[in-house]
């Protein structure tokens, strides 16, 4: 048995290469954080897969109705969910189902419940931490 990665670790290891990263609740308004953080990690090259059904396309990349959608179309390294904390469940079980292989929810986004089931179908997962932050951080 392995012992699992700190959060620190998890960070450092997530935010270490660009990555293709879904974003789950990404506004096309470029004056909420979702936009902002997801047109930051697009500058330093990751590819943003927004998830958004009433959008057709945002920062440039097609938007899809639902994670599972995407995934059809495009390999998902890292789900990132702006979305309240009781509406993580769901996009939980669809990370799964799609075998991604990492979660992040943003500041002021906790689900206990749903990280734990997280983890235990072996996703990475960090909670309640701003991915253009922490990226930024690890320089």
């Amino acid at each position: 048995m392995h012992t699992p990665l700190t959060e620190a670790d998890t960070i450092a290891h997530l935010v270490s290469r660009p990555l293709t990263v879904a974003v789950v609740g990404l506004s096309p308004k470029p004056h909420r954080d979702s936009f902002g953080v997801a047109a930051e990690m697009q500058r330093h090259g990751w590819r943003i897969v927004p998830i958004n059904p009433n959008a057709s396309q945002i920062l440039g990349e097609t938007a899809y109705p639902t994670l599972t959608e995407a995934a059809r179309h495009v390999r998902i390294d890292l789900v990132n969910v702006f979305r309240n904390s009781e509406d993580v469940p769901p996009v939980v079980d669809e990370a799964i189902a799609i075998g991604a292989p990492a979660i992040w929810l943003q500041l002021g986004v906790v689900h206990e419940t749903a990280a734990e089931k997280a983890r235990a179908a072996g996703l990475l997962v960090v909670q309640n931490k701003c991915l253009k932050v922490e990226h930024a951080r690890a320089g």
